[in-house]
C-alpha cells in the first residue's frame, strides 16, 4: 500500500489486516504453507510516516525499494492527499505501479490520487461520500458512484472512508480464494458479512444512531434493524416505547427526522438489498424475511424507491460483482 504523511490510518490498517488475516487462516488450514499475501506499506522513505490521528505508522519500504510489480497495489486517503499531489515523484510512482499491477485501487480519498493520474478516466468509481462532488470534478469523465461502499470496475477497486476499505479488500480475498476463507476472516475479525459493493454508505440504521445517541428511540431503533420480519405498526412501536402511538409518532419523527413508518420501511429496504446481493433466497423468501409480507410489496417498494424491481436489482448486483472475473 502507498503510503504518504497525513495518511488516515485506519484506511492503511483495516485492508492490510484483512489481506494479514487470510494468511494466517490458510496457513493454519494448511491451504497454502507460505502467507498467501505479503503487506507493506511504501512511502518516500523507510521508517515512520505520521497519520492523520498523530500516531506514526512504519513503512518498510521506500519508493525506490518497491518491486516494479505489485499484484495488488492501493492508494490510502487521508488528511494529506492534497500536498502528496503535489510531488510529481510521488504522483509518478503512483502511476506506474498502478498500471502495472494486476489490480489496483484507493481507499476513501485516495480515489483523488488516482484521479490526478488519469486512470480514473472513464471508469466506475467511488469514494467518501463528503468527496464524491469533488472527485466527480478530479475525473469529469468517471462514473461517480456516491452510495457504494465500493465499485470494482476491471482492475480498477475504490472503495468509501475507513471501513469500507475492509469490505473491499474482504472482496479481493474473495476473488481470491473463495467465500469460504472470507467467511473465516470476517468472523476473525468481528466484521459485519458481508457488504456488498453496492450496499449505501450511510445506513438507516447509522443515521438513526447519530441522531438519537443520547435519545429515547436507540434500543428502539436497533431492535427494529435486527427484526425487520416482524410486525412494526404504530400500535406496536408505540407500545415497545411505552407511549401512546399519537405522542410516540411525533416524538419519533422530532428525534429521528422521519415517520416511524418511512424508517421501518428503509430498514426493512436495506436488509432486502443486502439478502439479494449476497443471499440465494428467493424474492418471496427475501420479502418474508424482512417483513414485507410478499414479493408483491417487496417489488413496489422496490420500483418506487430504487427503479428497480428485486429480481432485476439482484441481477445488477451480480453482474457488478462478475464484472471483468
Amino acid at each position: 500500500m502507498a503510503g504518504f504523511e497525513g495518511l488516515q490510518i485506519l484506511d492503511v490498517t483495516g485492508p492490510l489486516e484483512v489481506f494479514a488475516q487470510a494468511s494466517q487462516q490458510l496457513t493454519k488450514s494448511g491451504r497454502s504453507p507460505v502467507p498467501a499475501y505479503r503487506v507493506h506499506l511504501a512511502a518516500r522513505e523507510a521508517g515512520p510516516v505520521a497519520t492523520s490521528s498523530g500516531l506514526a505508522l512504519m513503512a518498510d519500504l521506500g519508493w525506490a525499494d518497491m518491486p516494479e510489480q505489485v499484484d495488488t497495489f492501493l492508494i490510502s486517503g487521508g488528511r494529506g492527499t492534497a500536498q502528496a499531489m503535489l510531488d510529481p515523484e510521488f504522483m509518478a510512482w503512483i502511476g506506474r505501479q498502478a498500471s502495472l499491477a494486476r489490480r489496483f485501487g484507493s481507499v476513501c480519498t485516495g480515489a483523488m490520487i488516482l484521479a490526478r493520474t488519469r486512470l480514473l478516466d472513464g471508469r466506475r468509481v467511488t469514494t467518501h461520500w463528503a468527496f464524491t462532488d469533488e472527485l466527480a470534478r478530479a475525473a469529469p469523465t468517471a462514473h461517480v458512484e456516491p452510495d457504494s461502499i465500493f465499485v470494482r470496475d476491471g482492475r480498477l477497486w475504490t472503495s468509501a472512508g475507513v471501513s469500507a476499505g475492509m469490505d473491499m479488500a474482504l472482496a479481493m480475498v474473495e476473488e481470491d480464494w473463495g467465500r469460504k476463507l472470507t467467511l473465516d476472516v470476517a468472523h476473525a475479525l468481528v466484521m459485519y458479512l458481508k457488504r456488498a459493493g453496492g450496499s449505501s454508505q450511510l445506513s438507516t440504521h447509522l443515521e438513526a444512531q447519530a441522531l438519537s445517541a443520547h435519545g429515547r428511540f436507540r434500543q428502539l431503533t436497533s431492535w427494529i434493524v435486527d427484526h425487520p420480519e416482524q410486525e412494526w405498526s404504530i400500535v406496536a412501536l408505540a407500545e415497545q416505547a411505552n407511549m401512546s402511538a399519537r405522542h410516540f409518532a411525533r416524538c419519533f419523527q422530532e428525534e429521528i427526522g422521519v415517520t416511524p413508518a418511512k424508517f421501518v420501511e428503509r430498514v426493512r429496504l436495506e436488509a432486502a438489498q443486502q439478502l439479494l446481493a449476497t443471499g440465494h433466497d428467493s424474492v418471496e423468501q427475501v420479502a418474508l424475511r424482512c417483513g414485507f409480507g410478499s414479493a408483491e410489496t417487496l417489488r413496489r417498494v422496490f420500483v418506487r424507491r430504487l427503479g428497480v424491481g428485486p429480481a432485476a436489482y439482484r441481477l445488477r448486483v451480480q453482474r457488478e460483482a462478475a464484472r471483468d472475473d
